[in-house]
């Protein structure tokens, strides 16, 4: 395999200025083994080294393979044995394992280079300091050949992770990033090196008492990850990578939470276009590694993650919505230029949202953006569109009328009715009161359950014009003027034909004749009688009641008991009698 020329440049320097330094520390430590001690320390501290090298200790923020207490050898190994064997265990021991594991052979190379390097120049920086045997000198060349060995190390890894381009955010980024999670463990095997010096200088066999804290430390290291693993495992998509929807809901709630006045957050909901088809067509695998591939795009944008299927999510906090509305074209943009060659071309369609312009409350926010999408994926997809309340009603309605799964169906009637009801001057939930009891009239009468679908869907949307009418006129507290009266009265003919518009002529006649009267003097058809659908004459009377017993803001409400014996004196004339009968009998 070629190597990228910028990595080259990293690798080929480092591996070459290492190898002649361990060469130069072989060939002084044959040349001057130091006396038996010596060597048998060394050999000693090699296996040991080894065996630490075989299982790195794990470290939240590392990469796979933790960190290894070999460190603590290496250290203690410069000032006992001096650089050249010293240098050649540091090199030797992780050298050895990597060959042994079939680990890459360009990582176990620039390894091997790197750390003769580093050991060279922490024997040289050794050699210019004091030789006494107090504790003050003790310590500053434990401490002068920790930081050598570590900061050499960080920084020739981080150059080198930085040219191969696999990591994110340059060079003083990687720096910063590896210390903020390394600088402290590598600190306390320092100190740990320090005890090692020490008991060996008293006796070598002292130095068996440090057996149990290294262990204690790998296994208790060892159990944290694996907890964290889990936490992580739990709030993560296992096909991407990016976290999941139980992750998303708590970040952006968290968000949401830690703002202060001022700070802006969007949100940035995206979806793939005609996915069913990929799936259908070429199959699962071949879906999986477009999710897979549009996955890795996202993770340029922000925070991402996968609500489920082919939906997909960005969080962008302090990201106003011009900045949030260009980060989302510059991802539909690239992935609109990717193709696969079983597949063809892919592209998606995005949403967003911003935190407090749209919405202030997480459901609402997500609401307006998944709004949004469904907009852009109407107008030709590939595209996006920003949160719109409008839009964001007419999407509800489309998904309500839309058929599909009953659930589906309900969140968006759900969503619809609380939007109209936020905007009405009613107390509590009216849209969903009238519609849980219109659906228990339609069932008192024996109605069908495809009718008892029809009467509750109809009874939530039964208000669904009035998203058209000034919000002054609904939340008036006075009474209204005959001119007002005739504008709210057009609502049942605006939302017939916004649910007419979409082929939902079934819901849009009842909406459309849930203010006529039993006795012909409503509106707006004047319908009389059974002329009026049974589902309306459903409706009606539900309305009516939770209107009384809700109460309005130039009207007190009344008790269950009073709005009851209301409809009955008015059945036969405002009201079909057998519906009132049916709403006595289901002992609201």
């Amino acid at each position: 395999m070629r190597l990228p020329a910028r990595l080259l440049a990293v690798v080929a320097p480092v591996s070459i200025l290492g190898a002649a330094a361990y060469a130069v520390a072989v060939a002084r430590f044959v040349q001057d083994p130091g006396g038996t001690r010596v060597v048998v320390g060394a050999a000693a501290f090699l296996v040991a080294s080894a065996f630490a090298e075989r299982f790195p200790v794990p470290l939240e923020g590392t990469d796979a393979n933790g960190v290894s207490l070999g460190f603590v050898f290496a250290v203690s190994g410069l000032v006992l044995f001096g650089w050249a064997p010293a240098t050649v265990l540091y090199a030797t021991a992780p050298t050895l394992v990597a060959v042994a594991a079939r680990k890459p052979a360009i990582r176990t190379i620039f390894n091997a280079g790197a750390f003769g390097l580093v050991g060279g120049v922490a024997g040289a920086i050794l050699t210019q300091l004091p030789s006494g045997m107090s504790a003050s000198d003790e310590l500053v060349r434990i401490t002068v050949s920790g930081a050598t060995l570590y900061l050499g190390n960080l920084v020739l890894v981080s150059a080198a992770l930085a040219a191969s381009g696999r990591a994110p955010g340059g060079f003083a980024h990687l720096v910063r990033s590896n210390a903020r999670w390394t600088l402290v463990p590598f600190a306390l095997m320092t100190s740990t090196a320090l005890m090692l010096v020490v008991l060996w200088q008293r006796t070598p066999y002292l130095v068996v008492a440090l057996v149990g804290p290294l262990l204690a430390i790998s296994l208790y290291q060892r159990s944290l990850r694996m907890a964290l693993d889990a936490v992580r495992l739990s709030l993560t998509d296992p096909l991407t990578g990016l976290g999941n929807q139980r992750h998303f809901h708590e970040r952006l709630q968290r968000e949401l939470s830690a703002n202060g006045d001022g700070r802006v957050v969007s949100l940035c909901l995206l979806d793939v276009d005609d996915f069913k088809r990929i799936n259908d067509g070429y199959g699962h695998p071949a879906g999986d590694r477009v999710l897979a591939h549009v996955a890795a795009r996202l993770r340029q944008g922000g925070e991402a993650f996968r609500l489920g299927g082919d939906e997909f999510a960005i969080l962008l906090p302090g990201v106003g919505e011009d900045e949030a509305l260009g980060i989302a074209r510059s991802i539909v943009e690239r992935t609109a230029g990717t193709a696969f060659d079983d597949v063809g071309e892919i592209t998606v369609s995005a949403g967003v949202a911003t935190y407090p312009h749209h919405g202030r409350e997480r459901d609402s926010l997500i609401r307006l953006a998944d709004g949004a999408l469904y907009v852009a994926k109407e107008h030709g997809k590939n595209q996006v569109r920003l949160a719109r309340p409008e839009s964001t009603h007419l999407t509800e309605i489309r998904r309500t009328v839309a058929g599909g799964e009953h659930a589906d169906r309900f969140r968006a009637a759900t969503s619809l009715a609380h939007a109209v009801d936020a905007r009405d001057g009613y107390a509590g939930n009216h849209s969903e009161h009238v519609a849980e009891l219109a659906e228990r009239i339609a069932e008192q009468l024996g109605l069908g359950d495809e009718q008892v679908e029809l009467v509750r869907l109809a009874g939530r949307l039964h208000d669904v014009g009035k998203l058209a009418i000034p919000e002054e006129i609904l939340r008036k507290p006075a009474s209204l003027t005959d001119s007002e009266r005739l504008v709210v009265q057009r609502h049942p003919q605006i939302g017939h034909r916004m649910l007419s518009s979409l082929g939902a002529a079934q819901v849009a006649d009842v909406v459309l004749h849930h203010h006529e009267r039993w006795d012909g003097g409503g509106y707006p058809g004047g319908l009389r009688g059974e002329e009026i659908p049974l589902a309306a004459r459903i409706v009606i009377v539900a309305d009516a009641y939770d209107a009384m017993t809700a109460g309005r803001p130039y009207a007190g409400s009344r008790s269950a008991e009073e709005a009851r014996r209301e409809i009955e004196r008015c059945a036969g004339s405002q009201f079909d009698p057998e519906v009132v009968d049916a709403l006595v009998a289901v002992n609201v």
